[in-house]
């Protein structure tokens, strides 16, 4: 029987797939709930590229059908999914967010993609990003311009601010994202969501064309600790293809999260307020400082350290230009007139890099991650704002100076989000966490990073601030939706 009270729109996606599991809901009827709202939401939002309702109802129906037949079902079964359009799915158009593969259609789906649909979900929509994902602000000459389901005069961050802005609208529990530089976490922090970018090796990224020097990962988006570790149990484990996974089988991560321990006796936390940068928003200062508390409130022995540290941003800019450079470059010769003008002005940057800088880049990106281990010395997890503050205002300029506590401070890269690129650089797991609500009505986020190899932990200390803090209850009034 099903039962009327449940709420397809807000439930997460470990609720959705129980309620399908014992007949509570159907697929159906959660999947044409998503996609009404995913319809109603795109002169709000606009964070979709392509939405696949035919094909989607479809499989909900099938769905359905194998819960009546008492078959055997998979853990995320009948869950909607969307995917962001950085990552190939087979029969549904995939852009890059960019005018130049507007009609592409992918014959295969990503083994990330591929892997969800094997854990029962179905996929509804392709979620926007700025032109190959350059970009910390969501916007693309091919679909325009994505907003905050919080105040749509600000931005939901990127690269993949749709992913975000859809998930945090309560426009399907769970989303496939991606970080290079902050790509997940950005957006997770700017819009009240959790963003976990896994270590480098735990899930596999096949496709990518540098499988030995990657800094790119393929993520969960999700509301909830849980839905993360479901995702990535999906996710994760070695795929012949990628060889940063091969002889790296993964450990459960739902099951990590659902055994984790009451309290973190014995954890001990380093918390650096600055990385690097000079300024913090006061209210990113009061809520981190509670947030650390209620850590402390569980066990946790908070430290708070000041130790020196130069933020590699002119690294993470020759090795990721480079990369990039050598990617698209070449589309620049023959279509810059359609492409992003701040995709193009950042290649035209880094376009006369050598291949000695490159390496010197290269190196220093070793020495960088040797000296983030030493961090791990004395403690078990580090901590830091994500964010120096909320959202940025919807037309922001990227090359321009940003506004924390009404002064302005040069370089948006290094002065908005200089948490976030080390952690690509040195392939440590990382996690981005609600801790509450500014004064503006925004989110503000902390993140939580931990030694390599050690995901599982790092979602258990996640699981702990969610259950001290909890945010799943907080949720945007999204005008014409709510």
């Amino acid at each position: 029987m099903f039962d009327p009270n449940f709420d397809p729109i807000w439930a997460t996606a470990a609720e959705t797939a129980a309620a399908i599991r014992t007949r509570q809901v159907s697929p159906v009827d959660v999947m044409r709930a998503t996609l009404d709202r995913a319809e109603r939401s795109q002169p709000v939002l606009n964070a979709f590229v392509t939405l696949c309702p035919d094909r989607a109802m479809a499989e909900a129906r099938a769905a359905g059908e194998a819960v009546m037949g008492g078959e055997a079902l998979p853990p995320l079964h009948g869950v909607p999914l969307s995917v962001k359009d950085l990552v190939p799915t087979e029969g549904v158009r995939t852009t890059w967010g960019s005018r130049i593969f507007a009609d592409h259609v992918p014959k295969h789906d990503a083994a990330v993609v591929a892997r969800l649909r094997a854990a029962g979900a179905i996929l509804f929509g392709k979620t926007t990003t700025p032109e190959f994902g350059q970009k910390p602000l969501t916007e693309s000459p091919l679909f325009g311009t994505t907003r905050n389901p919080w105040n749509a005069t600000r931005t939901p961050g990127g690269s993949s601010g749709g992913a975000a802005a859809s998930v945090a609208a309560g426009i399907g529990a769970i989303a496939v994202a991606t970080d290079g530089g902050g790509s997940t976490r950005i957006p997770a922090a700017c819009n009240g969501l959790v963003g976990f970018k896994q270590g480098l090796g735990v899930v596999p990224q096949e496709w990518a064309q540098d499988g030995f020097g990657n800094i790119s990962t393929i993520t969960p988006m999700t509301r909830t600790v849980l839905d993360t570790a479901l995702m990535l149990d999906a996710m994760a484990g070695p795929h012949p293809a990628d060889p940063l996974t091969v002889g790296r089988p993964q450990p459960g991560f739902a099951e990590a999260v659902r055994n984790a321990p009451a309290r973190l006796d014995g954890t001990r936390i380093a918390f650096r307020m600055r990385l690097g940068n000079d300024r913090v928003a006061a209210e990113v200062i009061r809520l981190c400082g509670e947030a650390l508390a209620a850590l402390a409130g569980t066990g946790a022995a908070v430290v708070e350290t000041e130790a020196p540290f130069e933020n590699p941003e002119a690294v993470w800019f020759v090795v990721n230009g480079s990369y990039r450079m050598a990617q698209y470059g070449h589309h620049l010769a023959r279509h810059r007139a359609i492409m992003d003008p701040v995709f193009v002005r950042q290649m035209d940057r880094v376009a006369s890099y050598s291949a000695q800088e490159l390496y010197a880049g290269i190196f220093q990106r070793t020495a960088l991650f040797r000296a983030v281990q030493d961090w791990f010395t004395d403690a078990d997890i580090v901590a830091m704002p994500t964010l120096s503050r909320t959202a940025l205002p919807i037309d922001q300029d990227f090359f321009g100076p940003i506004t924390i506590d009404n002064e302005a401070v040069p370089n948006l890269r290094a002065a908005w989000y200089p948490y976030t690129m080390p952690f690509n650089l040195t392939g440590n797991p990382a996690v981005s966490l609600p801790v509450g609500l500014a004064q503006d009505g925004l989110p503000v986020a902390i993140q939580l990073i931990a030694r390599p190899g050690e995901d599982a932990r790092l979602l258990q200390v996640a699981a702990a601030l969610e259950r001290a803090r909890p945010w799943a209850h907080l949720r945007p009034v999204v005008p014409g939706l709510d």
